[in-house]
């Protein structure tokens, strides 16, 4: 096994939320899991200092604070996690980038697409900075399992992608207006918090989108605040056509408001000598039909698929959501470390950037990217 790092990295992580627990976990377990030094955990921040002091307790941090503009700045850091609402990633990232600091930020990457390719251009101005975006569904055994399929020509020609990501955290009429719902805290909604995903293994898998045409709906228009009702600004769901430019096409759909879809991020992939079929709720199985074969067969994920033996190497023994968290910490390690960048980077974040954007002001109308 390859370690990931030769000396230890030092690292400070912004929120504690869902996500920064998931980025906590994976720092404190992927030289567990991977070999190499074990990440130095040196700052926790949070916007309060008594949940920044007890996390950063829980968490394994040295130290907790509430600036996170002197946590970027820090000699002892070299990697910052942002994991805090989508309002502060452009200047979180860009202040890291600016201090000279590695960054691993979750996604989306930025409330509109001029403050993303913005960041793209400063990461691009900082060629020994890694950037790396928290798209982990594309590190599971399964999604790199398929990826290897179809490079290998074990479905032909990919010539259609239908694919969809549901859930149904804001299906409730009743559910609370938050900063998620507008423009100005969230960016967009349903295509910034899910869509963007389903983007990013899309297009790993069938290439660049040359056209996207879609519609949004909000599904409820206002929501209850303490201030009283206020107005729901971004999409409770996306639709969209799309035509990628190797000539295939294919379509798209994400919602917020799919009563019963936890985690459906489901897509499949037409060739022209099979199909592949895949659903993260049941994401330790890829379906695969063969031209000439009856039906499909199920592909359990197992030691044979990449980064799972590293967890475990009895096949069957299910890989997880966290479990792809630490693959990702692993690939910006090893890329901190001059290896190859997985990515995405920020370049790469700003082409599923201006996909989403596309379909939220198309409005029915084709729109081409270029």
């Amino acid at each position: 096994m390859q370690d990931t790092s030769q000396r230890p990295v030092g690292v400070a992580l912004i929120g504690t939320g869902f996500m920064g627990k998931c980025h906590a976990m994976a720092w404190n377990n992927v030289a567990t899991v991977f070999g190499g030094a074990r990440p130095r955990l040196e700052i926790l921040c949070d916007i309060d200092q008594t949940a920044a002091d007890a996390h950063a307790g829980q968490f394994g941090f040295a130290r907790a604070m509430t600036d996170w503009q002197a946590a970027v700045r820090d000699d002892a850091v070299d990697v910052v996690s942002i994991t805090t609402p989508n309002g502060m990633h452009r200047p979180m990232a860009e202040a890291a980038l600016s201090a000279g600091k590695h960054v691993w930020l979750e996604k989306p990457m930025a409330l509109t697409l001029d403050d993303a390719r913005h960041m793209a251009d400063l990461a691009a101005s900082h060629p020994d900075q890694v950037t790396i975006l928290g798209y982990n569904y594309s590190r599971s055994p399964a999604f790199q399992a398929a990826r290897a399929m179809i490079a290998a020509g074990d479905i032909g020609t990919p010539q259609a992608f239908r694919g969809v990501y549901d859930e149904d955290y804001s299906a409730d009429p009743d559910l609370p207006w938050s900063w998620r719902m507008t423009h100005a805290g969230g960016g967009l909604g349903a295509l910034g918090d899910l869509g963007c995903h389903l983007v990013s293994q899309m297009t790993a898998l069938m290439g660049p989108v040359s056209e996207v045409t879609a519609m949004t709906h909000i599904a409820v228009p206002q929501r209850a605040s303490p201030e009283g009702l206020k107005a729901v600004e971004n999409e409770d769901s996306a639709m969209a056509l799309l035509r990628f430019a190797s000539g295939a096409h294919g379509s798209f759909a994400t919602s917020r408001v799919a009563r019963g879809r936890k985690c459906r991020l489901q897509w499949e992939i037409h060739g022209s000598n099979g199909t592949l079929v895949f659903d993260q709720e049941n994401m330790n199985e890829l379906w695969v039909h063969r031209s000439g074969e009856a039906g499909f067969t199920r592909h359990l994920t197992g030691p044979e698929q990449p980064d799972f033996t590293a967890f475990c190497p009895a096949p069957g023994h299910n890989f997880g959501f966290n479990e792809q968290k630490v693959v990702e910490a692993r690939d910006l390690l090893r890329a901190i470390d001059g290896g190859a960048h997985v990515g995405p980077n920020f370049a790469q974040g700003y082409e599923i950037e201006r996909i989403i954007h596309a379909m939220a002001t198309s409005n029915g109308r084709p729109v081409q990217i270029g």
